[in-house]
């Protein structure tokens, strides 16, 4: 038994080092709401479909909070829709500009599928948004065999592991032992874990550094080392499997799980710590 397919995370981790695009917008709509938000609030929950990604925000007590000081009232369902419907032209209107991929993305891909795998796709992001992303990125020279949105999926987006499943299902693959998923945010391990696949976190370029390339490559070689063990630590506590700086080191991370594989490890069993 070997690993077969791999399915890839979008927004910080194959593209938009950062995963900046849909940041700014959501600070922008609560800002305007006069809910101000940051930015670390605003990478928590980050992978959600975006519209549980906002519910998620609200719920926050300090930003519940402060929409309770500011409208006498807690938030409601059309709340959510109403900042949803400001957030989604917004971010479709940028989105074209955010399909270059990441550093080693592309010559990783391309190894990956000599060697025979299959390569899928899930995000937050909806069928519109994300067909928007994908034309980007394949004029740069990355797609993957197929990709899932969570709208495909009856909404039930990350934690559950629906989307994974329906490229499992695309892809032909058919043990979920036998797959990895590669991602940049906690929903993304969530995910993972949901659906009894292995789960790899990824540090460069992720939402959970949240630095643009020209700020991680500013950093010194102490800051880059304390910064990428927190990340990793967070991963992990998290039920990863196992990190990677970044896509370059996939392949060998592959060939390590696989030698897991041939020792009857599954990765739904406790993840070595």
């Amino acid at each position: 038994m070997k690993i077969e397919g791999v399915i890839l995370d979008w927004a910080g981790t194959t593209i938009d080092y950062g995963c900046f695009a849909p940041v700014q917008v959501f600070m922008d709509v609560f800002e305007e709401l006069g809910v101000p938000v940051t930015m670390e609030e605003v990478r928590v929950p980050m992978g959600q479909l975006k519209r549980d990604h906002i519910q998620s925000l609200l719920q926050m007590p300090r930003i519940e909070a402060a929409f309770q000081a500011k409208f006498g009232r807690s938030y409601t369902e059309a709340d959510i829709d109403e900042l949803h419907d400001q957030f989604e032209p917004r971010l479709l209107a940028i989105l074209s500009q955010y399909g270059k991929p990441n550093p080693y993305v592309i010559e990783t891909i391309r190894q990956l599928r000599q060697q025979g795998l299959k390569i899928g796709a899930t995000t937050g992001y909806t069928s519109t948004m994300l067909s928007i992303v994908a034309k980007a990125a394949k004029e740069y020279g990355y797609e993957p065999d197929h990709w899932v949105t969570p709208d495909l999926v009856m909404d039930k987006g990350r934690p559950y592991p629906y989307m994974i499943y329906e490229n499992m299902k695309q892809l032909g693959l058919c043990h979920h032992a036998q797959v990895v998923k590669v991602g940049d945010t906690i929903s993304d391990i969530q995910e993972a874990n949901s659906a009894g696949v292995w789960a790899i976190g990824i540090v460069k370029g992720s939402s959970m550094l949240g630095f643009t390339e020209a700020e991680a490559q500013q950093l010194t070689p102490e800051e880059e080392r304390y910064i990428i063990a927190a990340v990793s630590k967070s991963y992990m506590e998290a039920g990863a499997h196992a990190v990677i700086e970044d896509m370059s080191e996939l392949p060998a991370m592959i060939e390590q799980i696989n030698e897991r594989l041939m020792k009857e490890e599954l990765p739904y069993a406790k993840p070595h710590q």
